[in-house]
């Protein structure tokens, strides 16, 4: 078994690509579920509008990439708008609910042939990243960093970008839940009937939270997007979203270093149980007293097994994770 590699791989996934647009979504549904508590379980819709949007720039409308940050935002206000409309003046068990049926639709919407001509079908989109590609100042087909952290022209680019937005937006929702709407949306979240006697019109602040983390989770899909070169529809699936939940109740809701550092643990974790398994079975099934318990070929499905299980000891022992506190993560259901 190749212990080195198995190790290098994982430190190198602590700071890579998925780790950092899982930051980025982290963000965005921590300001939504940790601040508000929104019960929002379609974040993956949030950062196909942002791929789409993204996506859709030279092929349908004919403009330069920058402008796919606009057309995204109008994707997720429009979504936003129409999740958060009919849902946000009942219980939040009904907003979660709606989201993950929201996801889903968008999803199917998106891979549909009926619009085809415009996202793509099951094929997508691609050939919109060359003009992102063009701002790099990498040499492509150069390789950077040292061991274990060894990246090509492109991918470091991507990743710098990818990192430098984690950064920004990590210090706008510090600063935005210092300032007096951060105290209001968490009196909300602790109870929205004592913060409507005061006279606060909640309604519009849970769907300035809902739009505002879904711009967050919006950026996580570009830059997702970006590093594939592509925009696949079944990419942002419901199961998207929980891996994403995983990773910011692994870190502490309700913390902005928590929404960074849990996508970081969790993608190191999976790298590392994925390198281990694969190690494991490299030359023959994993056996225990004569039983081939593991074979190759079931690597992926027993990797996402151990996550369910982490995830279930994690709400079992620590709910709050590594940075949280358990009063912040006390949701009435309202």
């Amino acid at each position: 078994m190749d212990i080195i590699k198995i190790l290098e791989n994982t430190v190198a996934a602590l700071f890579g690509i998925d780790a950092a647009y899982f930051a980025l979504a982290a963000i965005g549904l921590n300001v939504q579920f940790g601040y508000t508590g929104l019960l929002n379980f379609g974040q993956a819709a949030f950062m196909a509008c942002g791929a789409y949007g993204l996506g859709m720039t030279t092929q349908y409308f004919g403009v330069g990439l920058w402008w796919g940050i606009l057309i995204g935002l109008v994707f997720v206000v429009i979504l936003g708008l129409l999740v958060g409309i009919p849902t946000l003046r009942l219980r939040a068990d009904y907003l979660a609910i709606v989201t993950i049926a929201m996801a889903e639709i968008v999803r199917l919407v998106v891979r549909s042939v009926r619009f085809k001509e415009y996202f793509g079908g099951s094929d997508g989109i691609n050939g919109f990243s060359r003009s992102f590609r063009d701002l790099s100042p990498f040499n492509p087909a150069a390789q950077y960093g040292i061991r274990p952290f060894r990246y090509s022209g492109y991918s470091f680019w991507t990743i710098i970008v990818g990192w430098s937005l984690v950064a920004l937006f990590s210090l706008l929702v510090f600063m935005l839940m210092k300032s007096p709407w951060g105290r209001v949306v968490k009196a909300i979240r602790e109870d929205e009937d004592a913060v409507r006697s005061l006279g606060k019109n909640v309604y519009s602040y849970k769907m300035q939270s809902l739009i505002i983390g879904g711009a967050i989770g919006m950026f996580s899909g570009m830059i997702f997007a970006l590093d594939r070169g592509s925009v696949q529809p079944d990419n942002y699936s419901r199961d998207v979203t929980f891996y994403i939940l995983t990773a910011l109740v692994l870190g502490g809701v309700a913390k902005v270093r928590g929404s960074v550092v849990g996508p970081m643990m969790f993608w190191a974790l999976y790298v590392f149980s994925d390198n281990f398994l694969r190690e494991l079975t490299k030359n023959q099934p994993f056996e225990v007293f004569g039983f081939g318990l593991i074979q190759k070929s079931q690597v992926g499905p027993v990797n996402y097994m151990l996550i369910g299980l982490g995830l279930m000891l994690l709400m079992t022992f620590r709910p709050q994770g590594v940075f949280g506190s358990k009063e912040e993560m006390a949701l009435d259901g309202r």
